[in-house]
């Protein structure tokens, strides 16, 4: 086995241990109390880009539009986002994150990064940006290939 390729079978196996793993943070802490992990990321989708239209929503969060719409609709009777119809294009529905919203997901967050900062309290500053950013590259690659802008 070449040295790539042994690196690679590393990766594999660590890629579905950490999907696990966020699996057991999800079911044995508080992180996800008042947010699921898919309205989380919805939220942070849209204070990323901002109002966004459901397609533009779908495409960024790798979605059919049809569950990202069912996604939505599930957060507006929380009044987590609104969906208003965009004045340009009456057919076209723009959604936003509400204060509400907006508050949980900075509540989600502060305790995401609680407990990633308790399981890498021991890295150094260095370990932590190169695993930043091999994260995000990983992450890059994953959205230039499976994600629609």
């Amino acid at each position: 086995m070449t040295d790539a390729a042994a690196a690679l079978d590393v990766v594999e196996l660590a890629t579905a241990v950490l999907a696990r793993n966020f699996e057991l943070l999800r079911r044995r802490s508080e992180v996800y109390k008042e947010l699921d992990k898919s309205e989380y990321l919805l939220l942070r989708t849209l204070d990323l880009l901002g109002p966004v239209d459901i397609s533009t929503l779908a495409g960024a969060l790798g979605l059919d539009p049809s569950t990202a719409g069912r996604q939505v609709t599930g957060m507006r009777g929380r009044e987590l986002v609104t969906k208003i119809h965009d004045t340009t294009d009456r057919r076209r529905c723009i959604i936003a994150p509400t204060e509400l919203g907006l508050e949980l997901m900075a509540l989600t967050r502060q305790r995401r990064l609680t407990v990633s900062a308790e399981l890498l309290g021991d890295w150094t500053p260095d370990e932590l940006r190169t695993f930043a950013e091999l994260l995000t590259r990983h992450n890059d690659a994953v959205a230039a290939r499976y994600l629609t802008t």
